[in-house]
């Protein structure tokens, strides 16, 4: 394991990884600039940088990939985020919406004995407080199958939460206030064709409209038909 990347280096390899998907497609400059909010210029001086010293694998014009290597970074780093994240919810009683900055910062702790030893106080979490898998201490990752955004589910579906972009603090406390979290079975009654937004209901609830912004960074399974 690489042992002297800045934490801006470690922040390159873990945003390429989030960008590229399941599927480990090639990375585009302008993505990783609008993600990083940074300049075209400084994404291309640090993929230089992580190219040679054989974590990315980067053509001007053609975007980069991490190599093995930076991919075994990246999802060590994401372990850490992912794990800190339901520790600090778990066992010190953070809200979902406040957990990311904290975490952002604590992932680049190196200790490899601190980070399993906090996994096994957790009793080894598949998933984190948003609903995103944990990679295992040999870097495998338990993707939730048959996950779509609530903005792809067909009405009269009733549907159980999974998963929310823990990106958004704005969306996390909105979600707290009408009282969508993980695991909320939620009924489709209706989508809106004029803005899309959709008509649902939480079990024993309120029918309410969410919009599709809000839909398309809510991750449902399908439970049955209505």
């Amino acid at each position: 394991m690489e042992k002297k990347l800045s934490h801006s280096e470690e922040n390159y390899l873990k945003e390429i990884f989030h960008l590229s998907g399941e599927l480990h497609e090639k990375v585009s400059t302008n993505a990783l600039a609008e993600r990083l909010n940074a300049k075209a210029s400084s994404i291309t001086d640090m993929l230089k940088k992580l190219g040679e010293k054989k974590l990315v694998s980067y053509q001007k014009y053609k975007g980069c990939s991490l190599t093995q290597k930076g991919e075994q970074i990246a999802i060590y780093i994401i372990r850490k985020h992912r794990l800190w994240e339901t520790f600090l919810v778990n066992k010190l009683n953070f809200g979902w919406d406040e957990v990311h900055d904290v975490a952002e910062q604590l992932e680049h702790i190196r200790s490899v004995k601190l980070i399993n030893s906090i996994d096994e106080l957790l009793n080894f979490p598949k998933y984190d407080p948003h609903g995103d898998p944990i990679p295992d201490k040999d870097g495998n990752i338990n993707y939730m199958e048959s996950k779509i955004s609530l903005s792809e589910t067909a009405v009269k579906s009733k549907v159980e939460v999974v998963s929310v972009d823990e990106d958004s603090m704005a969306l996390l406390k909105y979600l707290d206030e009408i009282k969508i979290s993980i695991g909320t079975i939620l009924t489709i009654h209706n989508r809106i064709s004029f803005d899309e937004s959709m008509e649902v209901q939480i079990a024993g609830g309120n029918k309410m409209n969410i919009s599709k912004k809000v839909a398309d960074s809510i991750g449902v399974r399908f439970k049955s038909k209505i």
